[in-house]
This record gives structure tokens, sequence and C-alpha cells, in this order.
């Protein structure tokens, strides 16, 4: 009997038509090591993304959403349709490189992690592109979270989050969009014997004119929602 744990690998998904077709050739090719299935969310894209997706077959499993309501929203909806002992998150455009699957799985394979979390900051690698206001808009956010919780990370508001799924059964997630993220690192905080470590990935930002859609109040948001789960 096989013991090895399924992972199950979330992409949400928002108009990423340009980027999807590429993405998805990586994620297959990176995952093919270990025993894995892929949910695609479609959360109500309206350049052709959900079309593309729609003449995908095995091994990705497509879920199309109506109308967009957010990032939160769409990893709800595959956590929801997904059966891994493990859960990957992965966004849908090209910041984020699947080859850094195995470096993000070990700690939890390893049983020296519950969570993992890939970090852009932890170690700056050659060809890594950041722009100035993400950069230093993360660095605060992380900053704030660090100062919040026990937790010592450098990158709160990364895309890519590794974790058993025992975990998420012991929280109600409800942030629809990027408040994904503070809403789940301050929910994991708060657990207690929960061990949290960070690994370096690589990464390529991109700007707002290169299609990146999360904008400067949902920064603003994420201040509120760290609060909001740490002491409400």
């Amino acid at each position: 009997m096989n013991s090895e744990p399924l992972v199950s690998i979330i992409i949400p998904v928002f108009n990423e038509l340009k980027t999807i077709g590429t993405l998805l050739e990586k994620v297959e090719q990176s995952s093919r090591s270990f025993q894995r299935e892929i949910i695609v969310v479609d959360d109500g894209s309206t350049d052709g993304t959900s079309q593309f997706l729609s003449s995908l077959t095995d091994p990705f499993q497509i879920l199309l959403r109506d109308r967009n309501q957010g990032k939160g929203a769409a990893l709800r909806d595959g956590f929801s349709h997904s059966s891994g002992e493990i859960l990957l998150t992965q966004d849908g455009d090209l910041e984020y490189d699947p080859s850094d699957y195995p470096t993000l799985l070990e700690p939890i394979l390893t049983g020296t992690a519950d969570v993992v979390f890939g970090s852009r900051f932890l170690k700056l690698r050659p060809g890594s592109i950041h722009y100035r206001s993400h950069y230093y808009g993360n660095r605060l956010l992380t900053m704030l979270t660090n100062l919040l919780t026990d937790l010592e990370i450098s990158d709160m508001e990364t895309g890519y989050k590794v974790f058993r799924r025992s975990l998420l059964e012991r929280m109600d997630l409800q942030e629809d969009r990027f408040g994904f993220e503070p809403e789940f690192t301050m929910k994991i905080a708060r657990m207690p014997g929960i061990n949290v470590c960070e690994v370096p990935i690589n990464y390529q930002g991109r700007s707002v004119l290169e299609g990146k859609k999360i904008k400067w109040k949902d920064g603003v948001g994420a201040i509120w929602q760290l609060f909001k789960y740490r002491y409400f």
C-alpha cells in the first residue's frame, strides 16, 4: 500500500488567459514526483480564461464560478472540493515558480512543520524581481504580523502556503478577497502547538500594468484583518 500523502494544489484564477496555460504546464511537470490533485478555480473570468480551462482534462479538476468574488472565496471553493492530506495554494500567474514544490513540501513530509510559508524575502535569489511599493508594503504587514503574534516570519502575504488538512478543519475562513492571507496567518498563530516554518522561493513580481490585481486598499484592509483575527 502506498502511504505517500495526497497533495491538493489549489489554484484560484481570475483573468489570467495570457499566463494560465504556461503556469499549468509548470504545475503539472513539477508535481509528477508525488501524488497530487490539481484543482483550478476560475473566479468569474471575463477574458476567455474560463473557456480555456473548460477544454482541459486530467490531471486538472476545473471549477467555474459564475461571478467574481475574490481569491479567498475561490480558495474556499477549491478546499471544499479537495481531498488531499496536504493543501498547497498556488497563484494563477507566473510570479511563483512550481519548481519550488519539493522545497515547500519537505518540512511537512518530514514531520518538522505543520504549516510552510514560501518566503520571497528569506533569501533573495538571483533573478528575483520585486516592485518597490509591493516590497515595502509586504514587509510592513509582515512586521505587524510578528508584533501581534509569537511568529517570526518574513513574508506573511506570500501566495505559497502549504499546510495539513487537519488545520483547515479547525478554522472557519471568511475573507473573500486578499484578506485570506492575514486571516489564515492569524488563525494559525492562535492555534496552540502548531509548527510554522519558512523556506526561500523563487519570485518574479509583476506590476499592475502587467496584471497584478492587489491594490493599496487591500493593504489597508489587511491591517484591519490582522487586528480583527488577533483580538476578535
